[in-house]
């Protein structure tokens, strides 16, 4: 059985629900805090023990290489005014094995997937949304590789959600329960109207796939939206070779609104160590705030 090594994380996206923030700065960029969403993403790979990552980039998306490369005068301008700790957080995005493809056309999920055709090899791989921010006491990447080394299939993971709210996701239809929160899949469905989804069970940012999708996104035709859906193809994997299905049970921060991006800084700002108790006092004066106006 080959061990999983590689990652791929698709960053092709134009951000377009953060305008005009995002309109000449990568959306990955964007910082929870201090650090940018992309490193979290990167940070969760390196910690489950993936070796090698690619980076599906597209236009206007330099700013990401920039961030994992070295930047001398920077780090010597650090040292010398003996600023060891910055230099030390600087220097944590370099020297990682983090290679780079460009998506040309924005033609979807699963053709950015398609991109990594030549990096990945006929391995096992994961792919990770930069979208999703995953926290658990196992990183949920790790808990779909351990599972591949008792199924040597691919999985994906999965979350409840609010029944209103499958029409964001991709949804699977469970067949059964093998073990606790891992299921046989009858099938994947993009996207589905609540009236017509087959469970609540959504599809989050995180897939551990055979790189037998490959040869399916090769000849995938355009699904929801004109786009060439990876969803899609997981669901034609699963008629040939076993697709299961990992329920996550920690906590998932969606990065990828507004108002997921404030609130996910909030509870991150909550665990800083240098900002916490300011941003506890602030939260606190805030709510006393609100309830005498409230009042009035």
């Amino acid at each position: 059985m080959k061990k999983v090594r590689k990652a791929i994380i698709p960053a092709a996206g134009f951000g377009t629900r953060f305008l005009p923030a995002t309109k000449a700065m990568a959306k990955e960029m964007l910082p929870i805090v201090d650090k940018p969403t992309i490193q979290f993403i990167v940070e969760e790979a390196i910690e489950s023990g993936i070796e090698d990552i690619l980076i599906v980039t597209g236009k206007s998306k330099r700013p990401i290489e920039d961030h994992f490369d070295s930047n001398i005068e920077l780090e010597t301008n650090l040292e010398k005014k003996g600023e060891m700790d910055l230099l030390k957080l600087v220097q944590e995005t370099t020297g990682l094995r983090i290679h780079f493809v460009r998506q040309s056309y924005p033609l979807g999920l699963g053709h950015a997937v398609l991109q990594a055709k030549a990096f990945v090899g006929g391995e096992p791989f994961v792919v990770m949304l930069g979208d999703d921010l995953m926290k658990d006491t196992v990183p949920l990447t790790r808990q779909l590789m351990d599972g591949y080394e008792r199924t040597h299939a691919s999985t994906i993971a999965v979350m409840e959600v609010p029944h209103e709210e499958t029409s964001k996701y991709g949804i699977i239809d469970p067949d059964s329960e093998l073990e606790d929160g891992l299921y046989n899949v009858r099938k994947f469905v993009e996207k589905p109207d609540p009236e017509d989804a087959p469970s609540d069970l959504a599809i989050i940012g995180r897939y551990l796939l055979t790189p037998e999708i490959f040869e399916i996104l090769e000849n995938q035709e355009p699904g929801a939206g004109g786009e060439i859906q990876l969803t899609d193809a997981i669901d034609t994997l699963n008629k040939t070779q076993r697709v299961f299905a990992k329920k996550f049970t920690g906590k998932r921060f969606d990065v990828g609104d507004k108002f997921g991006f404030l609130a996910t800084s909030i509870s991150y700002g909550l665990e800083h160590p240098e900002m916490k108790d300011k941003l506890k006092d602030y939260i606190v004066d805030l709510g006393e705030r609100l309830e005498e106006e409230d009042s009035q």
